[in-house]
């Protein structure tokens, strides 16, 4: 008897096994490469907005694994030199790119910042995964032509690489009594699920 109860169980412990590895490795990668506004900067880490991803994929069924390689205070000059390394341990079916907004704020010369976007997206491409660009804006106080060429950066890289965009990340949040923390540049709590919402019309023809 003691001989069958073991037996049933070392069949159970490997089905279990084989159901786990297999769950594992037909689940697909998604890969955060971002600064601050997608590093829970200033909010519980459970409630902004690539948890929250993580949350609603699972919560639809859709087998993805989501990491967060997200750095608060990361530049694209920053983000470039850790990409490589990233995707060859995550091996990542699709990178959300989400950065800049630093590089704007200390006033990098645009045509640098586009270069760093632009090779972040060909590192992608070559690891044959998707990118997605998420475009960001920074505050009119920098000057009409220094804000305007650094809006262009964005919908400029989506058309020459054909890759997905979200225009622009903080939108309908930026402008809104409380949906920006006390320093006018990070979002709060209550706004994090917005984020999500501006991100996921790109992210589901992807993951769905």
């Amino acid at each position: 008897m003691h001989k069958a109860f073991t037996l049933v169980r070392s069949f159970l412990l490997i089905a279990f096994v084989v159901v786990a590895w297999s769950v594992q490795a037909n689940q697909s990668t998604l890969l955060v490469v971002g600064d601050s506004l997608s590093a829970a900067y200033g909010v519980p880490s459970e409630t902004a907005w690539v948890p929250l991803l993580r949350d609603r994929l699972e919560r639809e069924g859709l087998p993805w694994q989501v990491v967060n390689a997200s750095i608060s205070g990361e530049t694209t000059d920053g983000g470039l030199r850790r990409l490589p390394r990233l995707l060859k341990q995550n091996e990542p079916d699709v990178v959300v790119i989400e950065l800049g907004g630093n590089d704007g704020l200390r006033g990098f010369p645009p045509n640098v910042i586009e270069a760093n976007l632009a090779k972040m997206i060909e590192l992608t491409l070559a690891a044959d995964a998707t990118p997605i660009l998420v475009g960001i804006q920074i505050p009119p106080n920098y000057g009409q032509r220094y804000t305007q060429m650094f809006s262009d950066i964005f919908p400029a890289l989506s058309d020459r690489y054909s890759v997905g965009l979200v225009p622009f990340f903080l939108e309908g949040i930026y402008d809104q009594e409380g949906l920006m923390q006390g320093d006018g540049i990070h979002p709060t709590e209550e706004a994090q699920p917005m984020l999500l919402d501006n991100v996921w019309p790109q992210l589901v023809p992807l993951v769905q």
